[in-house]
Order: C-alpha cells, then structure tokens, then sequence
C-alpha cells in the first residue's frame, strides 16, 4: 500500500472504514462529540450499559400503555353520548387515520437507516435538518411531559371519585368546582413524586411494572367485552332516576319516590327533602319538581335493547343539566344550581371533543422515544408502532359501537358517575365486577405516567447532546447506568404546572397541539426526502407511499386547527421562535438534511427559470461583483467599499465579493480558503497576475441567471506616485473589460472617507451630474442608497449639462416633465438644476458637425489593402501617420479642457455635497493614451469630498412606464 501511504490521513482504509461500521455505537452523534469533550478535559469517559429491548416489551407495551390509558375509561363514555355514535366514530377514525399515517412515515423514516437514541427528534433532525429537529423535538417533549400531567390526573381522578372519595382534603360540590380542582393539585404533586422517584431507579423497573399495568388494562378491556356479553342474556340491574327528564344524582337519595308509605302513614323520601322545605301538609316545594313526575330507568338496557337507534345523531347543546332527549318535562323557571340534578362542567362542541380525544392516540411516539434502549429499532419501530395502532384502533372503534348499543344515552353524558351511584360510567357494563374497570383504569393511568415520564427526558437528553442548543446543554447529562438525571428533574418541573392546571379536559388540547406538530413534520420529513429522491433515501417499509406522507400532513394540520384554533397559532409560534434561536444562536450542524436539498432544488429550477429570458426593466437591480484588494496580511484595503456595498444592496439581491491572489493555485490553496470565510458569496481566485485574475472573475464569476451586472472598485489612490503603473493600468483593463462584457461599472473615490454602516449622515444632497444617459443608472443609484438609514437624510439633487448648440428653454421643459415623473416613480424629493455652459463644448454629439469633420480627418481616404509598396506610397502614409498624432494630440488637449471646465463647475456646486455621482467617460480605444485617461478623471473629480464614477452598461434600467 506504498502507493497510497501519503493519503492515508484523508482516506483511510477500507479494513478501518469496516471496523467502524462494524462497532457502530447505538448513541446520537451529539453524545459521541461530549464524550469526546470530556475526554479533552481529563474526565474518565464511563461507558454507558443500558438494557436492550425487543419489539413486544420496547414497543408495543409502551404504545398500548399510552393509548389505552385515561381517555378511554375517563371520558369516551361521555364523547359518544354528548357527540353522538356517528359523529364520534367519525372522530375517533380522523385521530386513527392520522396516527396510522404517520406511523407509516416515520416507519420508513426509521427504515432507512441507523436510529440511534432520541427517537422521533433523530428522525426529524436528520431528514429535515438542526432547525426543525431542535423546534420539533421540544415540542414532542413538551407534549410527552404534558401527557405525564394527564395521566396523572386521570389516575388521582379515578381515586378521589371512585375509589376513595373521602379523602379529599377540600370538600367538592356538584361537577368539577374549585374544590375538585385543588384536591388534584395536592394529591397529583405526591402522585408525580413517587413515580419520578420510580423513574429515578432505572427504565428496567418501569418496563417491569409496565407489563403489570398493561395486564390490568387488558382485563379490563376483556370484562368490557364480557359485560356486553353479558347485558345481552341479562342487564345489569343499575338503575336511574328522571325528574321530568332530568338527571338527578342519586347517591342523595335511596329512592326515587316523592313519597312512602310506612305503617299507612304517607312520609316524604330523603329525595322530597331536597326539593322542599317544611312538612308534608304545608311545604314549599321546587317548581319543576312539583309539575314533573319521577322515572326510573335502567342504565345498561342491554345489547339487544334497541338503544343504539336513538343515539346516532349528536347530543351536543348549551344546555347546564343533563337532559334525556325526547322525554317531555313541564318548563319551569326555577332555581337549579342548588338542586341534586347531574351538570355539564363544560359547554361543549364537536373541536373541543376532538381535542379532548385526540390525547388518546397520542402515544405512537412511546417506542420511538425510546429507541436508544432498543435492540433493532429499524425492525421494532415499524412493526411494534403499528401493531399498537391497529390493536387499539379496533378496541376504540368497537367500543364505540358497544357503548352506544348498551349504555343509556342520558347516562353516557354523565361524566362523573353521579346517576350511578357514583360509579364510573363504563364500569356499568363490566363484568362480573365494575371494580375491574376501576382499578384497571388506575393502573392504566399510572403506567402511562411512567412512560411518559420515561421518554420524555430522553429526547431532552438527545437534543442537548446534540448540541444545538447550547443553553440546553446541562440536561445532557446522565448516570453511570444512562439515566437523564437533569432532564428527569426539569420534567418533573414541567410536570408539575400541568398538575396545577388541575382539570383533565384543560391539559388535553394543549398536549393534543404538541403532538399534532410532530405528526406534522414527520410527514413532512417524508414528503420532503421523496420529492428529492436523493439516493440515501431508500426505505425498506414497502407499505410506504409519498402520497401518504402529504395525505398524513394534510390531516395533521387540519386536526391542529379544529381542535383549537388559537392553541395551534400559539405552538406554530412556539416552534417558530425555537426554529430562529438554532439559527442564529445554536451550534452548527450539518446531517444532510432534506429541506436544504429541497432548497437546492429550488434553487436550480430558479436558475433555470432566470436564463429563459433577461429581466425586464422594472426588475433590474445591480447585481453587484465587488473587486478587493488584500494586503501582506491577507486583510482588505478598503473595507469601507464593503460598507458602501451592503448600503447599496441592503441585503437585497446578488453581491459576489472577491478577491486575487497573486501565485500558485498549489502554494497558496490554505491562503484563498481562508480568506474566503465571509458570510455571503465570496470567490477568491488564485492567479499569476492580478489583471488575469480580476478578468477571469468579471467573465466567469456567477451561475446561470444570477450573475453580476455592474461591477463596483476602489479608485486607484496614489497612482501617480507609485513606482509601478500596474496600479493605473489594471485599473483601465479592467475598465475595457466591463465594457466589453456589458456591465455597468461603479469606481468609489476617496473611498476611506465613505460612511460606515454605523454612522448616520446628517443633513446633506446627494448630487447627480447627468451629463450623458446610461440607461438611468444615475437616477436609481441614490434611491436605493437613500433606502438605508445612513444615508436616509440626504436630499437628491439633479443637474444636467446643455451644450451650445441646445435649446435650453425646451430643455428645461423637458427635464422637468421627466422629473414630475421622477418623483412619482421614486416617491421622494427631488431638485432639479441646468447648468449652462456656452464657452466650450462638453460633450460632442456624433451628429454635430465638428464630430463628423474631426472623424472625417482620422479616417483614410481610401479602405482598400495595399499589397505594395512604392515611394508616392510610403511618402503619403508617412503624412497621414503624422497627421493622425497632431489629432490625437488636440484631442488630448480638448479633453483636458473640458475637464477641468466641468470640473470647476462641479466643485462650485457640489463641493459641499455628501456624494457626487458623475457619468464616468470612457477609456481610449488605443492604449497610448491610458495615462492621459488617468489624468482626465483624476481633474474631472479633483476638490471633491466623496465620488461615485458610473458607466452604464448601455441597457435601459428605469422606466417611467406601469
């Protein structure tokens, strides 16, 4: 391998590259450059040895726990009696549908390649690039942290009101008042202690109770299943008692009687006390309960009841007591907050439902997120993610059906139990006991709190591992074992303000947002690797489509905004302003991701666009090439022709700055790739002289349709005194060249004296001396500069030259008209002045008669070849040659005088001006006369505080015209 020894350093081996594939680590590659950090710093790297699951136990159980937790046995009773079976069927199939669609894009997302720890934040980061992985994984933290606060108050709901209602601490009236409330916030803090004191321990002890949990809320799920068995041979006898046909709550009452007879003596029931005060004979009773009569019901009327035919359409009203629909009652205005009948805590409607479900879908992210604990995560992924959501698709779906087929619809809109004795609704239908059910749904709820608790500090973990961002990076650390330490306790804090919110249906549409952003752009990160179809994009799920991935995008979007409108601006905002912080403040990464290939792609398509015809006048900008000049030290001569630059361009359009080093491509490759660190389009070019090098980037530099148009330099300060005349030459080489190439040509004049981007000229003019027409490059030049705020307060001014041959009355017409129309175009003030000069001739129009003698005079008399030679001949050329330098001559001497004429009157009215623009003569067509060229512009400008020299490219750039 001595061939290949000097490139070992740069390409290594192919044994080496094997051996890394082959001990490929299953962290992030934020985890591996702290580790690396660490060790740079002399601290001991300790190896981190966590426990390695399978698809069953890493996936499935962990997505199982998830969804079949709170919503379930809390609250789909009450979705599918208040929205009614069809409309919650519906629901229930928008939230399956857009988690089993994005299952499906982030299986082929985890399908394509390595996923490493960090879960859904990896995948995102690394399709979609640092900015949407930062802004997407802390929202899928935040909502897998709000979901902890759920679960946990599902759990403390469950055991303040079915299992051990005496021991609220604040006693609670009807519904969910401030007492409910408060005695969640306290039991809910020691509930979240206890189980991060679990977490703590280590993940193995989580996955072990995880398996006990899901066997409870399987058992749960099949006495569901045997009680509808069981209501079809016979009902349950569970029975509810109708004022009119209002609800009332009967565990406040052991009859549903007015009255009893005892011993033949007529006697009020605990229920007739709680509409009247006084005795029987002369009592004053409540007004409805008086004119309606009492009805018992049964609760659970069973399969075959028939039931399910009332409960198709929505129950959805306004109304605060639960009524039984299409039972008649006699109005009566009557006092009802006092009364026992049962209340709707909340008004409701269909996006509010849909918000409060969608939370029960939610946990598809639960393997994922837990990726680096994972044996094969591109086999577990898959197939655990969407094994659960078919599993649990089919249990909500046909629970669905069932509750509405069994359970009374008056009593499936009672949230709470309160007609039941209390109990929870669902719990009516099990068998062989309603305990079942609650303690199931207990430990359902207290192990989808562990998951959540679990997961979350993971994807915290990945995301300041990564680096991304930099305030963020204390909970990158763990223990020896892996545990998140810092991560767990910040959750464990965010955790705690979901508790103190203190009401389920408050907690659900906010975590119900969070989610639905990361479905969001999983799909979209699948959408955007397809369109590329760059060719590390090859998934192996072969149920993926890229029309799946944009119909999930679509329906996770339209979710966000029916759920809650205003709580989707606010998360879109919260992931927009994470999405700027990485931007601009967070590490630098660079995974290949997708959106910058999709810029690219957009980016070529543009250029393509911009070649099939050249821009219209009304677009034309100057798309600047601005030429430096470095010192020894590589340092820019006049760094305020940047400055000057960026006020010009105001951060719009095409600016290329570059710059030639004299040498060596070989010798000097280190220097022009250091020089080329400026944010912006830099090209440095390496050449054996300066005049080829600034010649290459006049004619090659740009791409396609975005090249430059005008060319912008320094004047050469000092010409005269320097001991070489490269300076001066290179300067009209240059000059020819732009001319040639057609673009515009811009030389700044005493350029270090120019303004800095942070100084604020005062009151001033910018003077515009329109000699000849460029095309009105004179004219936009002070109206883009006037755009930016140092040069914001100087007036502009216009004085145009008339010849003596002009009529300047018509003239001054003329210019004034163009000057109306001036002001209207550029929407700022403009003065206007003639400046008449009748002594000389300035300018020489080629139509004059002095033009056409003196062209006359240069040209030879005759325009054939001569192929010999004879004495008359020579003798006569000789003449002619002698002739010709007596005119060049004269015109040197004519052009000096018009210099310095014109330049007289310049300085008498623009001495004091901020910036003079003049129109920049053009260099001589024979180079004999470059240094007398020199020496024209050198008057023309002398006495005169800053100068913009300008040559049009000889194209039309305003127009006057909509």
């Amino acid at each position: 391998m001595a061939l290949y020894e000097d490139e070992i350093d740069s390409t290594p081996m192919v044994s080496s590259l094997l051996n890394k594939l082959a001990n490929y680590t299953n962290i992030t590659q934020g985890v591996i450059e702290h580790e690396k950090a660490e060790s740079e710093d002399g601290i001991q790297r300790v190896p981190v040895n966590g426990p390695q699951m399978g698809t069953f136990i890493g996936v499935f159980l962990p997505c199982m726990q998830n969804i079949l937790g709170v919503i379930l046995f809390l609250r789909l009773t009450w979705i599918v009696g208040t929205a009614g079976i069809m409309d919650a069927l519906a629901i229930v199939f928008m939230c399956c549908s857009c988690t089993m669609l994005t299952a499906i894009s982030m299986s082929a997302i985890a399908t394509n390649g390595v996923v490493p720890a960090g879960g859904s934040y990896y995948m995102i980061s690394r399709a979609l690039g640092p900015e949407f992985g930062g802004a997407v994984g802390l929202c899928s933290y935040l909502g897998t942290t709000f979901a902890g606060s759920m679960y946990i108050l599902g759990t403390m709901e469950i055991f303040l009101t079915y299992i051990m209602p005496n021991a609220a601490v604040f006693k609670a009236g009807t519904g969910e008042p401030n007492g409910m409330q408060n005695n969640m916030r306290i039991y809910g803090t020691c509930c979240l202690a206890i189980m991060v004191l679990v977490v703590f321990v280590g993940v193995k002890y989580v996955n072990k109770l995880a398996l006990v949990f899901l066997s409870c809320v399987m058992l749960s799920i099949m006495a569901i299943y045997a009680g509808v068995i069981q209501s079809a041979i016979k009902p349950p006898d569970s029975q509810v008692c109708l004022l009119g046909n209002r609800m009332l709550q009967n565990s406040m009452f052991d009859k549903c009687q007015k009255t009893e007879v005892i011993n033949n003596v007529t006697t009020p029931t605990k229920l007739w006390t709680l509409f009247c005060e006084g005795d029987l004979g002369n009592a004053t009773c409540n007004e409805y309960f008086t004119q309606n009569n009492l009805t018992v019901i049964q609760a659970v009327p069973g399969l075959l009841s028939g039931v399910i035919s009332g409960e198709y359409s929505n129950k959805i009203t306004h109304q605060t007591i639960v009524e039984k629909e299409g039972k008649s009652s006699e109005p009566a205005s009557d006092k009802t907050s006092e009364m026992p009948y049962v209340f709707n805590d909340i008004t409701t409607f269909f996006t509010l439902l849909v918000g409060i479900y969608f939370p029960s879908v939610t946990g598809i992210m639960a393997g994922s997120n837990r990726s680096g604990d994972l044996r094969d995560p591109q086999r577990s992924i898959p197939t655990g993610t969407i094994m659960a959501i078919a599993t649990t698709s089919f249990i909500y779906i046909s629970c669905v059906v069932l509750f509405g087929a069994c359970i009374d619809g008056v009593v499936l809109r009672d949230k709470y139990g309160e007609s039941v004795n209390g109990s929870l609704v669902v719990a009516t239908l099990a068998w062989p006991s309603s305990w079942v059910i609650v303690i199931g749904s207990f430990f359902s709820c207290c192990g989808a709190g562990l998951q959540s608790l679990t997961g979350a500090p993971r994807i915290l973990q990945a995301i300041s591992r990564d680096g991304i961002m930099p305030f963020l990076q204390v909970f990158g650390h763990s223990k020896s074992n892996g545990e998140p330490t810092w991560a767990l306790l910040l959750t464990a804090a965010i955790c705690e303000i979901g508790i103190l919110i203190g009401s389920l249906d408050n907690v659900a549409p906010i975590l119900s947002m969070f989610f639905l952003m990361c479905y969001l752009f999983v799909n979209l990160a699948c959408a955007v690797q397809t369109l590329l179809r760059t060719p590390n994009w090859r998934p192996r799920f072969k149920f993926y489509h890229w029309s799946l991935s944009f119909l999930g995008m679509s329906l996770s979007l339209s979710l966000m905004f029916v759920s809650s409108w205003y709580y989707a601006l606010v998360v879109i905002l919260i992931s927009g302003c994470i999405y700027k912080y990485i931007e601009y403040r967070g590490a630098e990464k660079e995974w290949g991701d997708g959106i910058r290939g999709l810029s690219l792609n957009a980016a070529q398509y543009a250029l393509i666009k911009l070649e099939e015809a050249p821009p219209h006048t009304k677009n034309w900008r100057p798309q600047l090439l601005v030429l430096l000049k470095l010192d020894s030290d590589l340092g820019v001569k006049h760094p305020r022709l940047l400055s000057f630059t960026s006020q010009l361009k105001a951060g719009k359009g095409l600016t290329i700055v570059c710059s030639v080093l004299e040498g060596t491509y070989m010798a000097r490759e280190a220097d022009a790739k250091l020089s080329e660190k400026v944010k912006g389009f830099c090209h440095v070019v390496v050449s054996s002289n300066q005049r080829d090098g600034f010649s290459h980037l006049i004619q090659s530099a740009g791409l396609g349709g975005m090249k430059h148009n005008a060319v912008l330099m320094a004047w050469p300060a000092n010409w005269k005194q320097s001991e070489s005349n490269l300076s001066w030459k290179n300067f009209i080489e240059t000059v020819r060249e732009t001319t040639a190439a057609h673009q515009a040509l811009l030389v700044a004049k005493n350029i270090d004296s120019f303004p800095t981007n942070q100084e604020r000229l005062g009151v001033g003019t910018i003077d515009v001396w329109w000699i000849v027409h460029d095309g009105g490059l004179l004219m936009l030049l002070p109206f883009l500069l006037r755009q930016h705020k140092v040069w914001r307060r100087c007036k502009m001014r216009i004085f145009t030259v008339a010849q003596m041959d002009d009529n300047s009355i018509q003239m001054k017409k003329d210019l004034q008209m163009f000057l109306y129309h001036l002001i209207e175009l550029f929407n700022m003030s403009i003065s206007l002045e003639c400046v008449l000069i009748f002594q000389a001739q300035l300018i020489h129009d080629k139509n004059t008669k002095s033009h056409a003698t003196l062209n006359d005079k240069a040209k030879p008399t005759s325009d054939r070849v001569h192929m010999t030679w004879t004495k008359e001949k020579l003798i006569s050329e000789r003449n002619r040659l002698r002739e010709a330098n007596m005119t060049v001559d004269q015109t040197n001497v004519r052009r000096m005088h018009t210099a310095v004429k014109l330049n007289k009157v310049v300085v008498n009215k623009s001495q004091g001006a901020q910036l003079v623009l003049l129109n920049m003569p053009g260099p001589p067509k024979n180079q004999g006369g470059d240094e007398s060229y020199m020496e024209f512009l050198e008057v023309l400008t002398e006495g005169l505080k800053r100068v913009l020299l300008v040559r049009g490219s000889g194209r039309e750039v305003i127009t006057i015209y909509s």
